[in-house]
């Protein structure tokens, strides 16, 4: 108890509560400045792609994509910069950094997965395979490009899980927005129906949907009966609609058929009677 009490009393008080005053601020300082060097750059970054978006002939997505990349970029840098420099304040970052060459090896093996999702990274931007809401299948997520960075890339899954992927786990892409999109209608109809009737009244419809359709780029082809059944008879009909829209295009297709089926008096597959309550 001796040796902590003389310990205790040949501690220089108001040296130390000045220097830890002194830390103190200077860290507050370098964390305000973070934080408004963060808002000020993230801001100009935005201003600079909105010019860039309404001045350049590029893609919305493309342009998102580097936005995205540049912040994240700017963001890393940013924080590690501001961190070497709270840590001069406790310790010799100096040293640290020359003793970098020693511990290079371990810093290496340590640090492969990193190095790994920044090189993936770069290369995925470098050859564009996907830009920022591109939709896209990457394993077992399907979904749109919210973000794309060096070391990580956001997909937003269709029920509004979103997904962090490493950019190194990205071995197969499969991009659904790049390119018109084909468009393919399958039919069903009665075994019994007049099969020559129908595609007639299907390739009607094809024809003045693709008319009134701005989305369908390449009229719909009857094929003809894909498939035979004891039960029904499927006739299909492909064509190519813009990206995006491949959706909606084969739900208006479907729907005019049927109409136009039911219409021209063509029986379809296992009729359906609803049912509007008891009958007792």
């Amino acid at each position: 108890m001796k040796q902590i009490s003389k310990w205790f009393n040949s501690i220089d008080w108001d040296s130390f509560w000045s220097q830890t005053i002194s830390i103190g601020v200077k860290i507050i300082i370098l964390i305000i400045l973070y934080f408004i060097l963060k808002y000020i750059g993230m801001k100009v970054i935005r201003t600079f792609f909105k010019r860039y978006r309404e001045n350049q002939a590029v893609s919305a997505g493309r342009s998102d994509t580097l936005e995205s990349l540049i912040s994240n970029v700017y963001g890393y840098i940013l924080f590690f910069t501001i961190a070497i420099l709270i840590l001069q304040n406790f310790i010799n970052v100096t040293a640290i950094i020359a003793g970098a060459g020693v511990a290079s090896l371990a810093v290496a093996f340590g640090a492969q997965g990193l190095v790994s999702d920044v090189v993936t990274g770069f290369f995925i931007l470098l050859e564009r395979q996907i830009d920022v809401g591109d939709s896209i299948t990457l394993d077992q997520v399907n979904g749109i490009v919210e973000a794309l960075g060096l070391r990580t890339t956001q997909v937003r899954d269709f029920d509004g899980t979103l997904h962090f992927i490493p950019n190194r786990q990205i071995i197969v892409v499969s991009n659904h927005s790049r390119g018109n999109m084909r468009v393919m209608v399958d039919i069903e109809i009665s075994p019994k129906a007049d099969i020559e009737k129908a595609m007639a009244v299907i390739n009607e419809v094809c024809t003045k949907v693709s008319e009134t359709n701005k989305n369908i780029v390449e009229k719909p082809v009857v094929l003809g009966v894909e498939n035979a059944g004891a039960a029904n008879m499927l006739i299909r009909a492909v064509g190519k609609a813009v990206n995006g829209e491949q959706g909606n295009v084969q739900r208006e297709l479907l729907k005019k058929c049927h109409e136009a089926l039911t219409e021209n008096n063509i029986e379809l597959p296992f009729p359906y009677f609803p049912s509007f309550g008891s009958t007792n």
